[in-house]
C-alpha cells in the first residue's frame, strides 16, 4: 500500500528563527498584514500561510519566498 498523503500544493513548510522579529519585519514591508494575520503557532504553518496568502494576493510559493527570506540562514 501506498503512502498518498497530501501532496497537492502543501510542501512541507516549518517556520525557523524567531517568528515574533520576522513578524514585525513582514508587517513593516506589507502594510496591509496585520497580527492576526501572521499569528503563528508550531504545527499550523498552513493555516499562516493561507492568511498570508490571502492578504497579500500572492500564491503560496511566493507567501513561502517571502517568509524564508527572513529566516536565518541554516548553519
Amino acid at each position: 500500500m501506498e503512502n498518498t498523503s497530501k501532496t497537492n500544493n502543501t510542501t512541507e513548510f516549518k517556520i525557523t528563527g524567531n517568528w515574533d522579529t520576522q513578524s514585525k519585519e513582514l508587517k513593516g514591508k506589507f502594510s496591509q498584514l496585520t497580527d492576526s494575520d501572521l499569528k503563528f503557532e508550531p504545527g499550523k504553518e498552513n493555516d499562516l500561510l493561507k492568511r498570508m496568502e490571502t492578504r497579500l494576493n500572492k500564491k503560496r510559493d511566493e507567501v513561502i519566498s517571502i517568509i524564508k527570506k527572513g529566516q536565518p540562514a541554516k548553519a
